[in-house]
């Protein structure tokens, strides 16, 4: 078609040459003529960008911060495979297998489980869009951004939010929930199981259960915490529960596990509106997922197939290694982390031990340093990231990540060079 269009376009500007050779102006006419048609007939009047003409450039970077990580060879190459169609039968398959994968790591026998084809603020988002309607109570619990990011995403749907706060490190007691759930009555209770923002890993045990009496469905996030420290979603009574494919799973960024239990279907499938996104409307992505009982999917959304390919390496991975396992590896290489931390006289932010998160470690930034200063040096010098806070804990902590396959001993080694190295060349002011 397009050497048929060419030729076209090439005989017509023949044709009208040749007529301009015919008319008094002559054979002078007809290249003026020419130059002018071939000017009209391109349509491109911005150039190709000096960037797009060069190849791509990524440095290799040490990722200990707070998430992306680093992504292991295998994981990478099951990303490269040639990509297939998004609704081929050989697709389904896999995506069968990252349902059950997600329901060994969630510990959930849950059958409405997917992935989401975005990050975790995708699931953030799916999670509250289907379960609440606009002018019901939800009730949030903030120590740290995520809180605060579930608040304004049920806000902005029309939900009446209510807050419990704490200071970026505090928990909430058993107690403090269900006072605050007997006061609000809300439809859905929130909690952050890993608070990367603080380096928190709070307590989950009861809560569920204190939900299940008061009839508000439990929604948990996970995103920093899966595969690092212990969850159990059926056990703990978790109607819904997320994580994301960057952290101890070590996909790359772009899909985000969600299961949602019997109880938070029933409040799903029952609306009286339609969900304010069509893209994360869980009727149709149940559909996509082959979770509605139906005998045929229909195309709803082009899913990351790529992204699908990785995710199901890294939960093949964590499937090998085993959960137990990995999550003993995360709390061993955390405990020889803060071990070096003590060493250089850094105090690390959350205190109590069994509160830490161990896939992100925070550390109160030391007394007369510039931490943004620190970190820049860290980066230059050492090729690693680390970060501050995030959030409300901005100025209050420093962030190391190590996890899934950057938890390594030989890693906490690294970071801890760095470490020292910034403190003994960065400038310390006399205060």
């Amino acid at each position: 078609v397009m050497q048929r269009t060419l030729f076209s376009r090439g005989a017509l500007l023949a044709q009208q040459a040749a007529a301009a050779l015919d008319s008094p102006l002559g054979a002078r006419s007809a290249p003026l003529l020419l130059l002018r048609q071939d000017r009209s007939a391109s349509s491109v009047t911005i150039p190709p960008p000096a960037c797009m003409l060069r190849p791509l450039e990524a440095p290799l970077r040490y990722l200990f911060g707070p998430g992306p990580s680093n992504v292991p060879p295998r994981i990478l190459a099951a990303g490269g495979r040639p990509i297939i169609g998004h609704l081929h039968p050989e697709m389904y398959e896999i995506m069968n297998d990252i349902k059950r994968g997600i329901q060994y790591v969630f510990q959930t026998e849950n059958n409405m489980t997917i992935a989401m084809s975005g990050s975790g603020h995708a699931a953030m988002e799916c999670a509250v869009f289907n379960t609440v309607e606009p002018g019901e109570n939800v009730l949030i619990a903030i120590n740290g951004i995520w809180g605060e990011r579930v608040a304004e995403i049920a806000e902005r749907m029309g939900a009446n939010v209510h807050r419990m706060v704490k200071a970026p490190g505090g928990y909430f007691t058993n107690k403090e929930i269900e006072q605050a759930i007997e006061k609000h009555k809300p439809v859905l209770f929130f909690l952050t199981h890993g608070e990367s923002s603080a380096g928190l890993c709070h307590p989950v045990d009861g809560i569920g259960d204190i939900c299940k009496k008061h009839n508000c469905l439990f929604l948990v996030d996970t995103v920093a915490s899966l595969g690092a420290a212990p969850i159990f979603m059926d056990k703990q009574n978790i109607d819904i529960l997320y994580t994301g494919s960057q952290k101890a799973l070590n996909a790359p960024p772009g899909t985000a596990p969600i299961s949602f239990n019997d109880r938070a279907c029933h409040k799903m499938f029952n609306r009286k509106t339609k969900p304010v996104s069509y893209l994360f409307d869980m009727t149709h992505l149940s559909n996509y997922w082959g979770c509605d009982g139906k005998p045929a999917r229909v195309y709803h959304h082009t899913g990351p197939v790529s992204g699908f390919f990785a995710l199901r390496e890294s939960l093949a991975i964590l499937a090998e290694k085993g959960l137990e396992e990995s999550w003993k590896k995360h709390k061993d290489v955390a405990a020889y982390l803060y071990r070096g931390l003590e060493d250089l006289g850094l105090k690390l932010f959350i205190p109590d031990r069994d509160l830490r998160l161990p896939s992100v470690t925070t550390i109160a930034i030391p007394d007369g340093y510039d931490w943004k200063e620190l970190l820049v040096y860290i980066m230059k010098h050492h090729q690693m990231e680390m970060t501050g806070g995030l959030g409300p804990s901005i100025g209050m902590v420093m962030r190391i990540g190590l996890m899934g396959y950057n938890c390594e001993k030989t890693n906490a080694d690294m970071a801890l060079h760095a470490l020292a190295d910034a403190l003994k060349n960065c400038k310390k002011s006399k205060a």
